[in-house]
C-alpha cells in the first residue's frame, strides 16, 4: 500500500521555506538558517519515499515571498501609522510583485507534485 505524499511534500515545503528565508536574510541570520536547511534536507533525503514530496521545495520557496508581500500590503510608497503618542512612517515596496512570485512558486510546486503523482499512479 502506498503512503500519502502530502507529509513528505509538507516536509520539503518547510525545507524550501527555510532555505529561501536563509537567502533573503543572508547578511543577518541567513547562515544559521542555511545550516538548518542543510541538516533538515539531509534528514529528509535519508528517509525512504521522501523524494515523492520533493516538489514541496518549489512551493516552499514562495512562502517567505508571500510573507514579504503581507508585510508590504500598505505599499508602495510611504506608509504612516499614527498612535496616541506619535507617528511613524516607513517606505514599503510594491506588494504585488512579491505576491505574484510567491503564488506562482506555491502553485508550481503543487502542480509539479500532482503531475509526478499522476505519472506514478498511471504506471
Amino acid at each position: 500500500m502506498r503512503t500519502s505524499v502530502w507529509p513528505w511534500f509538507c516536509g520539503w515545503l518547510a525545507v524550501g521555506a527555510v532555505g529561501s528565508l536563509s537567502l533573503l536574510t543572508l547578511l543577518t541570520i541567513g547562515l544559521y538558517l542555511l545550516l538548518v536547511t542543510i541538516v533538515a534536507a539531509g534528514l529528509l533525503a535519508s528517509r525512504r519515499g521522501s523524494s515523492a514530496g520533493l516538489p514541496g521545495v518549489i512551493s516552499g520557496l514562495g512562502v517567505p515571498l508571500l510573507y514579504v508581500a503581507f508585510l508590504n500590503r500598505g505599499g508602495p510608497g510611504t506608509v504612516c501609522t499614527t498612535t496616541a503618542t506619535g507617528q511613524s512612517c516607513v517606505d514599503e515596496y510594491n506588494p504585488w510583485f512579491w505576491l505574484a512570485a510567491g503564488v506562482a512558486l506555491l502553485i508550481a510546486g503543487i502542480v509539479v507534485g500532482a503531475v509526478r503523482q499522476h505519472g506514478a499512479t498511471a504506471r
